[in-house]
């Protein structure tokens, strides 16, 4: 937490529709890590905490709220009635860069900069009003109260010091108040300098929102934001605060200059006064400073005397509802009575093809007119890898002027079968709208050879050539088609034949059916090698796929050679040779 300056308080209540909700969620989720903690936030009497068991390491933050009512929609130039809609320049661009970061790093889980900015503003006060430097780092450093157990958790030392400077029990840290084991995981470089420092709000806003996005989160879903804020830090009061600020923020808000933004004064942990209303006459202790590292100088803007609401310490005279105070006008959410389907089509798509439907809702009013600016929330439900467009499992769309959302285009994953495009409004507890979808097998209507060369091989050996094919779907080629080959009994007979040729298996054992093949990017399939054993004729291989295309390509093997038998060598006629110096004995002459 920032230092604390002053006694300015300026505590309203949380809206009686974002008080159901953060009860509602809570009651329902019964979020992990949520205990019965005290109403000021602290975790008095707990044990050792485990190191990131929330990033805060629930230490103490401020509990300034809003005003009841703020303008919608905000001047441009802000003013004084305005001032805490103002955002430090350089915080501002921090928050809005990491929603960017994230949209694209995480895009299903839709941060948007205002929750940033709700926490920031909690924390710290956007870095105490905005006290740093052209890169995004604080002035001083921002360091929280030892989490020594007394009336905090109780953390020892992880960082020997080395974020926090305390050596005995971690700090939070930084304007988003990172205890130093909760950085060492969670740490980013928002500013892309090589570092990642706690204390650069850049840094800090984008570790932030990856905590937050954490367990697979959509942020866009209402028990998903709680249980994110709450592992934030694990108060219901800080909850509170933080819906508050961040339904503040979305109602709008202006940029105002480095070191000008209004500064935070009531912190959880102080608990010297009431917690609700502000005290008479300026009081206070002066500049507090929580840790001795940072004690911001003195404004002028002080309470006035009579401070307590009602008594025109806080705008608009007895402004408190139910004291004669304005009544805020039901917001476009507010005034949603049912979610209409819109003219959805069918909900069908070939493996990796976009669907040519696509969801289409209706916000209705009690009156039937549809309501405009209305967060409708689409999102794939079931065991499928379809995506809307851009690779995000859900989506949040704002209604038009006519109260229509329509759901990005959908893009069919390889996973076939069904699954489930829900519709829900965001921000409201009415029943959604469920639309069954369909991912089909990517299918071929045509397979044939690309070679027409005849496939002959002698029996015991294997075929000199492999059987390539291509698919085609309505004349062009089939990408990814599931294909199986078998080598059929007969034309008539698709069962696998028990002789002839056959493909191996991986442990070189004859295989006759082949299953899982598929089809490469331009609608080729190349079969293994095929051998033949020892029995002659001529067999069929039949090769079809998903959709029905199919070829069927002849084999023949022959019977072996038949060796030549070796005759016996000629007689000779021709007289031997005499051996050299051997006399030649002449003929006798015949009487």
């Amino acid at each position: 937490m920032a230092p604390v300056f002053g006694r300015r308080l300026r505590r309203g209540a949380v809206t009686s529709a974002v008080a159901a909700a953060a009860v509602a969620a809570l009651a329902a989720s019964q979020a992990p890590g949520v205990t019965d903690v005290p109403r000021d936030g602290s975790t008095a009497g707990a044990a050792d905490t485990p190191p990131g068991d929330s990033a805060t390491g629930d230490s103490p933050y401020y509990t300034d709220l809003p005003r009841l009512k703020s303008p919608t929609p905000l001047p441009p130039n802000g003013g004084d009635k305005e001032a805490e809609a103002g955002v430090p320049a350089t915080v501002l661009d921090a928050y809005k860069k990491a929603e960017a970061t994230l949209a694209d790093a995480k895009p299903g889980c839709n941060v948007p900069w205002q929750l940033l900015a709700a926490i920031g503003k909690v924390e710290s006060g956007h870095a105490w009003g905005g006290r740093v430097d052209a890169n995004g780092t604080t002035l001083k450093s921002i360091t929280g109260p030892p989490l020594n157990g007394d009336g905090f958790a109780k953390i020892t030392d992880t960082d020997r010091g080395v974020l926090d400077g305390d050596t005995t029990h971690d700090r939070a840290v930084g304007p988003m108040q990172f205890i130093p084991s909760t950085w060492a995981t969670s740490g980013q470089d928002g500013n892309n300098d090589g570092k990642k420092d706690p204390n650069n709000v850049y840094d800090a806003a984008l570790a932030a929102g990856h905590y937050l996005c954490a367990n697979d989160r959509d942020l866009a879903d209402e028990d998903d934001l709680h249980k994110a804020i709450l592992s934030y830090n694990r108060s219901t009061e800080y909850l509170n605060t933080v819906l508050s600020w961040l339904e503040y923020y979305r109602k709008g808000t202006h940029e105002v200059p480095d070191g000008k933004g209004v500064l935070p004064d009531d912190r959880s942990d102080d608990r010297t006064r009431n917690p609700i209303l502000r005290p008479e006459g300026p009081g206070g202790d002066g500049n507090r400073d929580m840790t001795g590292t940072y004690e911001p100088p003195r404004t002028n803007d002080k309470p006035g005397n009579g401070g307590n609401p009602g008594n025109g310490g806080h705008p608009g005279n007895g402004g408190n509802p139910g004291n004669g105070g304005d009544k805020p006008a039901p917001t476009p959410t507010e005034q949603v009575a049912r979610l209409q389907d819109a003219g959805t089509g069918t909900l069908a798509a070939t493996a990796g093809d976009a669907f040519a439907g696509r969801v289409q809702v209706r916000t209705a009013s009690k009156s039937g007119s549809g309501v405009a600016k209305v967060k409708v929330k689409f999102r794939v439900v079931g065991d499928t890898d379809t995506r809307f467009e851009g690779g995000a499992r859900s989506v949040v769309v704002t209604t038009n002027a006519a109260g229509r959302a329509t759901a990005p285009v959908l893009k069919a994953g390889e996973k076939t079968g069904r699954f489930t495009v829900r519709a829900t409004v965001v921000g409201r507890k009415l029943t959604g709208l469920d639309y069954a979808a369909k991912v089909t097998a990517r299918q071929a209507d045509a397979l044939v050879r690309t070679s027409a060369e005849p496939l002959v091989c002698e029996a015991g050996k294997e075929f000199a050539g492999q059987v390539e094919l291509k698919a085609t779907y309505k004349g062009r080629a089939a990408a990814g088609v599931a294909t199986t080959a078998t080598l059929v009994t007969s034309a008539t007979d698709a069962s696998a034949n028990d002789k002839g040729p056959y493909f191996k298996d991986a442990n070189g054992k004859p295989l006759r059916v082949l299953k899982g093949l598929t089809t490469d990017a331009n609608g080729l399939l190349q079969l293994p090698k095929l051998y033949a054993d020892d029995a002659a004729g001529t067999y069929l291989l039949r090769v079809v796929t998903a959709g029905g295309a199919t070829v069927t390509v002849e084999l023949k093997v022959t019977a072996p050679t038949t060796p030549t038998t070796p005759t016996d060598p000629p007689t000779s006629t021709t007289p031997p040779a005499t051996t050299p110096g051997t006399p030649t004995t002449a003929a006798t002459p015949t009487a």
